[in-house]
């Protein structure tokens, strides 16, 4: 088999395991009626049905990226795409609630492995100049997941909402064959002993930031009302992070490797991951401003984001061809302009139908460029072989904390603007602003022929 063919062929394998992932966060919306209905509970405790998915996916992410580091990209896979599966089993056939939390817990854990292990070993597979373009196709994989997500999500719940789990199971199976055939194995041998201290400090510390910020609730912060297990959650977390750089910093072969944040490239991106979460948060508040502004339903303020949806699902591939040709300097500072211009329109002009359209398609555009390829690009090519994975977790949960952060910092303003239209509209001012002045970090990224440089000198 020729080296193009087999790499098309991981490329195939890859994106379908990706797909399977972002199709359960796309398609478990439409179950939870259901979900409440059969289990009795309030929607307080629904929520937690998308709070510990998230919850798992931060400390599951820079585990799994950490041990594929270790042990193999092919091993880990397996074990997310296996462990995803039986997540789903124990959701479909949950007697109760808390076991229902708990297959959704083991799903996010799971997950966490499937993009970042994906991304090493596109790495790994393809050389620098075709890594833009194969990491653009990954991530139009989430535009395409929430165009068809809601058909799939509806034909499957005319016969159960359990099948809209148990549907991963034959993908999953087939998904493991074809990796253990066409995935690298291990590729090295590490006598250091295993970081296991490290691991479980770093496992608390995002457990309290994921809690933390997964129950500050806007209303009671904006009336001066401090929730207090989540804030003590968070001072935990911060507690720990001192704890955790001494772990790394005497570990013989360290979860996170110091040497990466070593890096001015790798910091740059991961203040840009974070600004990338707060601005991908926002779009999930823009129905409520389209049922205020406009007074549609919830369904069909929605279906209004579609140009959003195609905008990401364009706007990935080809961003990534461009980062191919052009570095991630230009492409990243676009990205970040787009995302900020995108919500200033709709904040100055937000009970215009013309001008939430536009907003719609120029910030998809800039969100596909900083969700997609982009960041995952300069990671792939910043560090070495043995840490790719563990440099690809670390975006992840730098992303996955600015998502909840930023579903605060939407509630927070929105109340404080007096809810409704202004108050949603104060809130996508404030984050335009913010991912405006993110723009000076995108311009100091490296330039085009020193990322390359230092992509081939990784490389050998």
């Amino acid at each position: 088999m020729s080296d193009e063919r087999r790499r098309n062929q991981i490329l195939g394998l890859l994106f379908v395991g990706v797909l399977m992932a972002a199709l359960d966060i796309a398609i478990v919306g439409p179950a939870l009626p259901a979900i409440q209905r059969v289990f009795g509970v309030d929607e307080r405790a629904l929520s937690w049905v998308f709070s510990i998915y998230v919850l798992g996916n931060l400390v599951g992410t820079p585990t799994i990226a950490a041990l594929s580091d270790r042990f193999g990209r092919r091993a880990l896979y397996v074990v997310s795409l296996s462990g995803f599966a039986l997540g789903s089993l124990l959701v479909a056939i949950a007697p109760s609630f808390p076991m229902l939390l708990l297959g959704r817990l083991v799903q996010g854990v799971s997950a966490g492995g499937v993009i970042p292990v994906a991304s090493a070993v596109i790495g790994d597979t393809f050389p620098p100049e075709r890594r833009g373009s194969a990491l653009g196709l990954i991530g139009a994989v989430f535009g395409i997941a929430f165009l068809i997500g809601p058909i799939i999500g509806g034909l499957l719940l005319l016969i159960g909402w359990q099948w809209l789990f148990l549907i991963n199971l034959p993908l999953a199976a087939v998904l493991i064959i074809f990796s253990l055939r066409l995935l690298p194995g291990r590729t090295r041998q590490s006598a250091a002993t295993f970081d296991l201290a490290g691991l479980i400090v770093l496992g608390l510390m995002l457990t309290g930031l994921a809690y933390g910020l997964t129950e500050l609730d806007p209303a009671r912060l904006s009336n001066g009302s401090l929730p207090l297990p989540a804030i003590g959650a968070l001072i935990v977390a911060f507690a720990l992070a001192p704890i955790f750089i001494a772990i790394e910093q005497r570990a013989g072969e360290p979860i996170l490797q110091p040497a990466i944040f070593r890096s001015r490239q790798i910091w740059i991106t991961a203040v840009l991951a974070i600004g990338a979460g707060i601005a991908e948060s926002a779009v999930v508040f823009v129905p409520a401003l389209l049922t205020a502004a406009y007074g549609v339903s919830s369904s069909t303020a929605s279906f209004m984001l579609l140009p959003v949806v195609l905008a990401m699902a364009i706007g990935s591939p080809v961003s990534g061809r461009l980062l191919d040709r052009f570095g991630s300097r230009i492409v990243v500072s676009i990205g970040v302009a787009l995302s900020g211009i995108g919500m200033l329109i709709l904040s100055t002009w937000p009970t215009s139908l013309v001008a939430f359209y536009l907003a719609a398609v120029v910030s998809g555009l800039g969100l596909a460029i900083l969700l997609g390829a982009a960041l995952r690009y300069i990671l792939l090519n910043e560090v070495s072989a043995n840490e790719r994975a563990a440099a690809q977790g670390l975006l992840t949960v730098t992303m996955g904390s600015g998502q909840l952060l930023g579903a605060v910092l939407v509630g927070v303003l929105a109340a404080t603007g007096g809810g409704a239209v202004a108050g949603y509209a104060l809130a996508f001012f404030v984050i335009g602003i913010v991912m405006l002045l993110l723009t000076p970090f995108a311009l100091a990224l490296k330039s085009r022929s020193a990322e390359r440089a230092t992509a081939m000198a990784h490389a050998h």
